[in-house]
C-alpha cells in the first residue's frame, strides 16, 4: 500500500473532495468502465512521451531491463538442474564434475543480474531527467509564450499549474519518474512471462494460465484501488496550494524576517499541524477503505491461485531426477505470480502519480488556451501619429464593477504622456492593455490606424519597454538584469553600461561591477536598496529603447527614489528619450507637470487632458489634485505658474502618505 507522494501538504478540507471518475448515481458498469478508460488513458499518454527520452537511452534502458527480467528465471533454471543432479551425484560417491556447469552458470548470472542492477537506477534516472527537462519546456512555454497573459490571474489555471510545477520541485513524481517507472515494468513483465513459459513446458499450459491469472488479477486490482486512492488526493489541488504557502510563508527569506519580529512561528507552527491533522485523518480513513480492505479479497485469490497450483504440482511431477528439476523449477516460477501482489518500488508510485503533473500541465494547457495570433498578422508600424484606445471597455473576471467604459484616449508619438488618477482609476491597468497582458472586452487599440488584435502579439512587444511597479529583481549579474530589457540582442557591454549610466545607476556600476549577482543568497553576491533596483529597471527599459523599442511606459518609475534623485532623474529622462513615445504612470506632480501631455482618468474615462499650464488654468480636477498635494509643502506658491527653475517643493516627502496615497 502507498500512501500520498513525499512532500505533499496538508491542507484543511473544507469539503469532501469529488472523485473526478466515480461520479455519484452511476452504476457499477459505469464505474468501472470509467476507471478503465482512466486507467487506459494514463498508460497511453506514458508511452507517448517515451520519446522524449530519446532513442539511445530509451534502447538501453529496455535492454538493461529486459536482461534484469530474465537472468533471474536463468538463475532458477540452473539452479534447479543442480539440485537435480546432486542425488545422481552423490550416488556416484562424491563425482560432483556434473554439478560444476550448473553451478558456474548460476553464479555467472547472478554476478551478472547484480552488475547490472545500478545500471537500472542509472539509466532510469537518465531517462527521468530527460523527459522531464522535455515536460519543463513545456510548461515554460505554456506560461510564457502560448497561453494569455491573463489566464495567469484564473486561479483553476493556477491550481493545475502548481500541480504541475511541484513535480519539477522535486516535491512529487514527475512524469519522467512515470516514464522510466514504466520502462522498469519491462523487467517485472518480462520474468512473469518467462516463468510462465517455465510452467507451460514443465508442468501444463494450464497451471500457466492459473498462474497468470493470479498474478493478473490481484495487479490490477491492487492498482485499481491506488488510482482510486489517487482520484481522492487529487481533488485537494487548490488546498495543496494554499497550504504550501502556509508551510513555507514562516521559512520564506522575504516573509522570515516579519514572522521573526512578531513571533508568529508558533501560530504558524499551531495552525499548520491542526490543518494537517485534520486533513490527514479523512486521507487515511479514505485509504484503508480503498487499500486496506480489498487487501483480504486479494489475499484470498492469491491463496486460491496457488493452492491449485501445487496441487497440479503434486500431482503431476514424475519421481526421480526429473520429479526433482521440475519441483525446484516450478516452485520457483510459481513464486513470482504471486509477489505480483506486493508493491513495486521502481515504478508503482512514479507511474500513479507521475502523470499527474503531465495531466495538471495538460489541463493547465487546455484552460489557458493559447494567445490568439492572427494567420496573417499586418506588420508593426513606425509610430508617427500615436497609439489611441477607441470605446475601450474592460473588467478584470469576477470583479464587481468595469475599469473602463468607453475609454477614448489618444497616446502621442514621440511625445511624453503622463497618466494620473485616484487609487482604483485603471492607470496600471492601461498598461497590462497597452502590453496585451490583458484585451479589452469591447472596443480596439490602435497604433497608427493598426488594431494591436492584427498583429503578431511578440513583435508589438518587442516595440515595448515597460518598467512595471512590481518589476521582476532576477538574481543574475547586473549586466545580466540589465541585457534582459533585449534578449534577443547580442550580447553589448558597452550598450549596457551607457543604460546604466542613463538611468543614473553609474554609482551601483562602480560599486558592485557588471558581472556580479545581485543577491547576496550567492557566494559573492550584492543586495541593493529599492532605489537602487528601480534605476536598474530604468536601465533595462533605456537597453530596451536602444534596442529598437519604440513605446517606453514607465509604471510608477520612481517610487522608490527620494525627491532629489526623482527631480534629477525627470530633467534627464525627458532630455534623453525626446523623441520616443513614453507614458509615464504616477501620482506625483513632480513627475507630470513636465509631461508633454497629461490625462486624468477618473470612473473609467478620461476627463482631462492637456498640458500641465493648459490644466491649471482650467482649474478642474487635475489643478484640484495638484493643489491639494502641492499645499502639504508650501502653502504659499502661486500654482498657476510653478517655478521650474526652483527645487520640486511640491513633490511629496515619503512619510506623509495620506494625501498622497489619494492620488495612486
Amino acid at each position: 500500500m502507498t500512501s500520498a507522494p513525499r512532500g505533499t501538504s496538508a491542507p484543511r478540507r473544507a469539503s469532501a473532495p469529488r472523485r473526478a471518475s466515480t461520479p455519484r448515481g452511476t452504476s457499477a458498469p459505469r464505474r468501472a468502465i470509467a476507471l478503465l478508460r482512466a486507467r487506459t488513458a494514463r498508460w497511453l499518454a506514458i508511452v507517448r512521451l517515451l520519446p522524449a527520452a530519446g532513442r539511445p537511452l530509451l534502447a538501453a534502458a529496455l535492454a538493461v531491463n529486459l536482461a534484469l527480467g530474465l537472468l533471474p528465471v536463468a538463475f532458477m533454471i540452473a539452479t534447479a538442474v543442480a539440485v537435480s543432479r546432486l542425488p545422481r551425484a552423490a550416488a556416484d560417491g562424491g563425482h560432483w564434475d556434473a554439478l560444476l556447469t550448473p553451478l558456474v552458470t548460476a553464479l555467472a548470472v547472478f554476478l551478472l543480474s547484480q552488475v547490472l542492477r545500478p545500471f537500472q537506477t542509472a539509466v532510469a534516472e537518465t531517462v527521468t531527467r530527460a523527459v522531464d527537462g522535455h515536460c519543463a519546456h513545456r510548461m515554460l512555454t505554456a506560461t510564457t509564450v502560448d497561453a494569455p497573459p491573463a489566464a495567469l490571474d484564473r486561479p483553476e489555471a493556477l491550481d493545475r499549474l502548481a500541480d504541475a510545477r511541484s513535480a519539477f520541485d522535486r516535491a512529487m513524481p514527475s512524469p519522467g519518474d512515470a516514464v522510466a517507472g514504466l520502462v522498469n515494468l519491462v523487467a517485472r513483465y518480462s520474468q512473469l512471462l518467462a516463468c510462465l513459459v517455465v510452467l507451460a513446458v514443465v508442468l501444463n499450459p494450464w497451471t500457466a494460465v492459473l498462474a497468470g491469472a493470479t498474478a493478473l488479477v490481484i495487479r490490477s486490482v491492487n492498482r485499481g484501488s491506488l488510482a482510486a486512492y489517487v482520484e481522492y488526493w487529487k481533488g485537494l489541488a487548490g488546498e495543496r496550494r494554499k497550504s504550501a504557502y502556509l508551510r513555507t510563508a514562516a521559512v520564506d527569506a522575504s516573509g522570515g524576517k516579519e514572522v521573526r519580529l512578531l513571533g508568529a512561528l508558533p501560530w504558524f507552527r499551531a495552525r499548520y499541524r491542526a490543518e494537517a491533522v485534520e486533513y490527514l485523518a479523512q486521507l487515511w480513513k479514505e485509504r484503508r477503505r480503498l487499500l486496506l480492505l480489498p487487501f483480504a479479497g486479494l489475499a484470498l485469490v492469491a491463496l486460491v491461485g496457488a493452492a491449485g497450483n501445487l496441487l497440479v504440482l503434486a500431482t503431476a511431477v514424475p519421481p526421480g531426477s526429473d520429479g526433482a528439476l521440475a519441483l525446484a523449477l516450478t516452485v520457483q516460477c510459481l513464486l513470482v505470480p504471486l509477489r505480483f501482489g506486493v508493491y513495486f518500488p521502481e515504478s508503482d508510485v512514479q507511474t500513479q502519480y507521475g502523470m499527474l503533473a503531465h495531466q495538471a500541465l495538460t489541463d493547465f494547457v487546455e484552460q489557458a488556451g493559447r494567445e490568439p495570433v492572427p494567420d496573417r498578422p499586418r506588420p508593426v508600424p513606425e509610430l508617427s501619429e500615436g497609439i489611441a484606445f477607441r470605446g475601450v471597455d474592460f473588467g478584470y473576471p469576477g470583479a464587481d464593477r468595469q475599469v473602463y467604459r468607453g475609454l477614448d484616449l489618444v497616446l502621442p508619438a514621440n511625445r511624453s504622456t503622463a497618466v494620473i488618477g485616484l487609487n482604483g482609476a485603471g492607470k496600471t491597468t492601461l498598461v497590462k492593455l497597452l502590453a496585451r497582458v490583458h484585451e479589452p472586452v469591447a472596443g480596439r487599440i490602435e497604433a497608427d490606424g493598426v488594431p494591436l488584435t492584427a498583429m503578431d502579439p511578440t513583435a508589438w512587444r518587442r516595440r515595448l519597454a515597460v518598467v512595471f511597479q512590481d518589476f521582476n529583481r532576477y538574481d543574475l549579474t547586473l549586466a545580466q538584469n540589465v541585457a534582459l530589457g533585449a534578449p534577443h540582442r547580442p550580447p553589448d557591454r558597452d550598450a549596457v553600461t551607457a543604460a546604466l549610466a542613463r538611468a543614473g545607476a553609474q554609482e551601483v556600476l562602480d560599486a558592485v561591477g557588471p558581472d556580479t549577482v545581485l543577491s547576496a543568497a550567492y557566494q559573492g553576491g550584492r543586495d541593493l536598496s529599492g532605489g537602487q533596483w528601480q534605476r536598474v529597471a530604468l536601465a533595462r527599459a533605456l537597453y530596451a529603447v536602444d534596442s529598437g523599442a519604440e513605446v517606453l511606459v514607465l509604471d510608477e518609475p520612481t517610487a522608490q527614489l527620494d525627491v532629489r534623485a526623482e527631480v534629477a532623474f525627470y530633467e534627464r529622462f525627458l532630455e534623453l528619450t525626446r523623441g520616443t513615445t513614453s507614458v509615464i504612470i504616477s501620482h506625483r506632480f513632480s513627475t507630470v507637470r513636465r509631461a508633454d501631455h497629461i490625462v486624468v482618468v477618473e470612473d473609467g474615462a478620461v476627463v482631462e487632458h492637456g498640458d500641465h499650464d493648459s490644466l491649471m488654468r482650467e482649474g478642474g480636477r487635475y489643478a484640484t489634485l495638484f493643489r491639494l498635494q502641492a499645499d502639504r509643502f508650501d502653502p504659499a506658491p502661486d500654482e498657476s505658474a510653478p517655478d521650474e527653475s526652483a527645487p520640486d517643493e511640491s513633490a511629496p516627502d515619503e512619510s506623509a502618505p495620506d494625501r498622497e496615497g489619494a492620488l495612486r
